[in-house]
């Protein structure tokens, strides 16, 4: 009986210790894989979403995506306003908005582990030429749901993506260092 005991116990403190070590490692997990890593300078892209975030207090993010120079097949956020994402590989719907043209509307209304009640839209950015270069991502602060938001929004993003294009003479100029 003692052995068994002994035998039990030993269980048991095994089991705790595999328990802590799993806690510990989701602690300390590796953030979601990078497919680029930003240069050591700031771009102009980041500059533009920094200037942007001081600018509208109704933001809660502004993200660029599509594929850095030199690249290819790789989709990625190369700048925004948490810059710990920047390098994080697109979502499937990231990149059909830069392949397909197309806009999402998402107001995230089911999403119950995001901590704040955002509406976000996920249209093509452009340049000053209006043509497509890429995608831009706003996330607004918004209200319990009210009737309507959705053309609210949409409008909302197409003129704040249509000042920045005023800003963007190229999207090789988004890589550059800012100034």
């Amino acid at each position: 009986m003692k052995t068994l005991s002994k035998i039990a116990c030993a269980a048991l403190i095994g089991v705790a210790l595999a328990c802590a070590a799993a806690a510990l490692w989701a602690q300390n997990a590796p953030a979601k894989q990078k497919n680029w890593m930003p240069p050591a300078h700031k771009i102009y892209g980041q500059k533009l979403v920094d200037e942007m975030m001081a600018k509208h207090s109704e933001l809660l993010s502004v993200t660029l995506h599509g594929t850095p120079p030199g690249e290819k097949d790789i989709y990625t956020m190369f700048a925004g306003s948490f810059p710990e994402r920047i390098g994080n590989p697109d979502d499937p719907d990231d990149i059909d908005v830069i392949k397909k043209g197309i806009t999402i509307l998402d107001p995230r209304w089911k999403r119950v582990n995001d901590t704040d009640k955002k509406f976000v839209v996920l249209m093509p950015m452009q340049d000053t030429r209006r043509e497509n270069i890429g995608l831009v991502v706003f996330a607004f602060k918004n209200p319990p749901k009210p009737a309507g938001l959705e053309q609210h929004y949409l409008d909302a993003a197409t003129k704040l993506r249509d000042e920045l294009a005023l800003k963007i003479q190229s999207y090789a100029a988004l890589f550059e260092p800012s100034k």
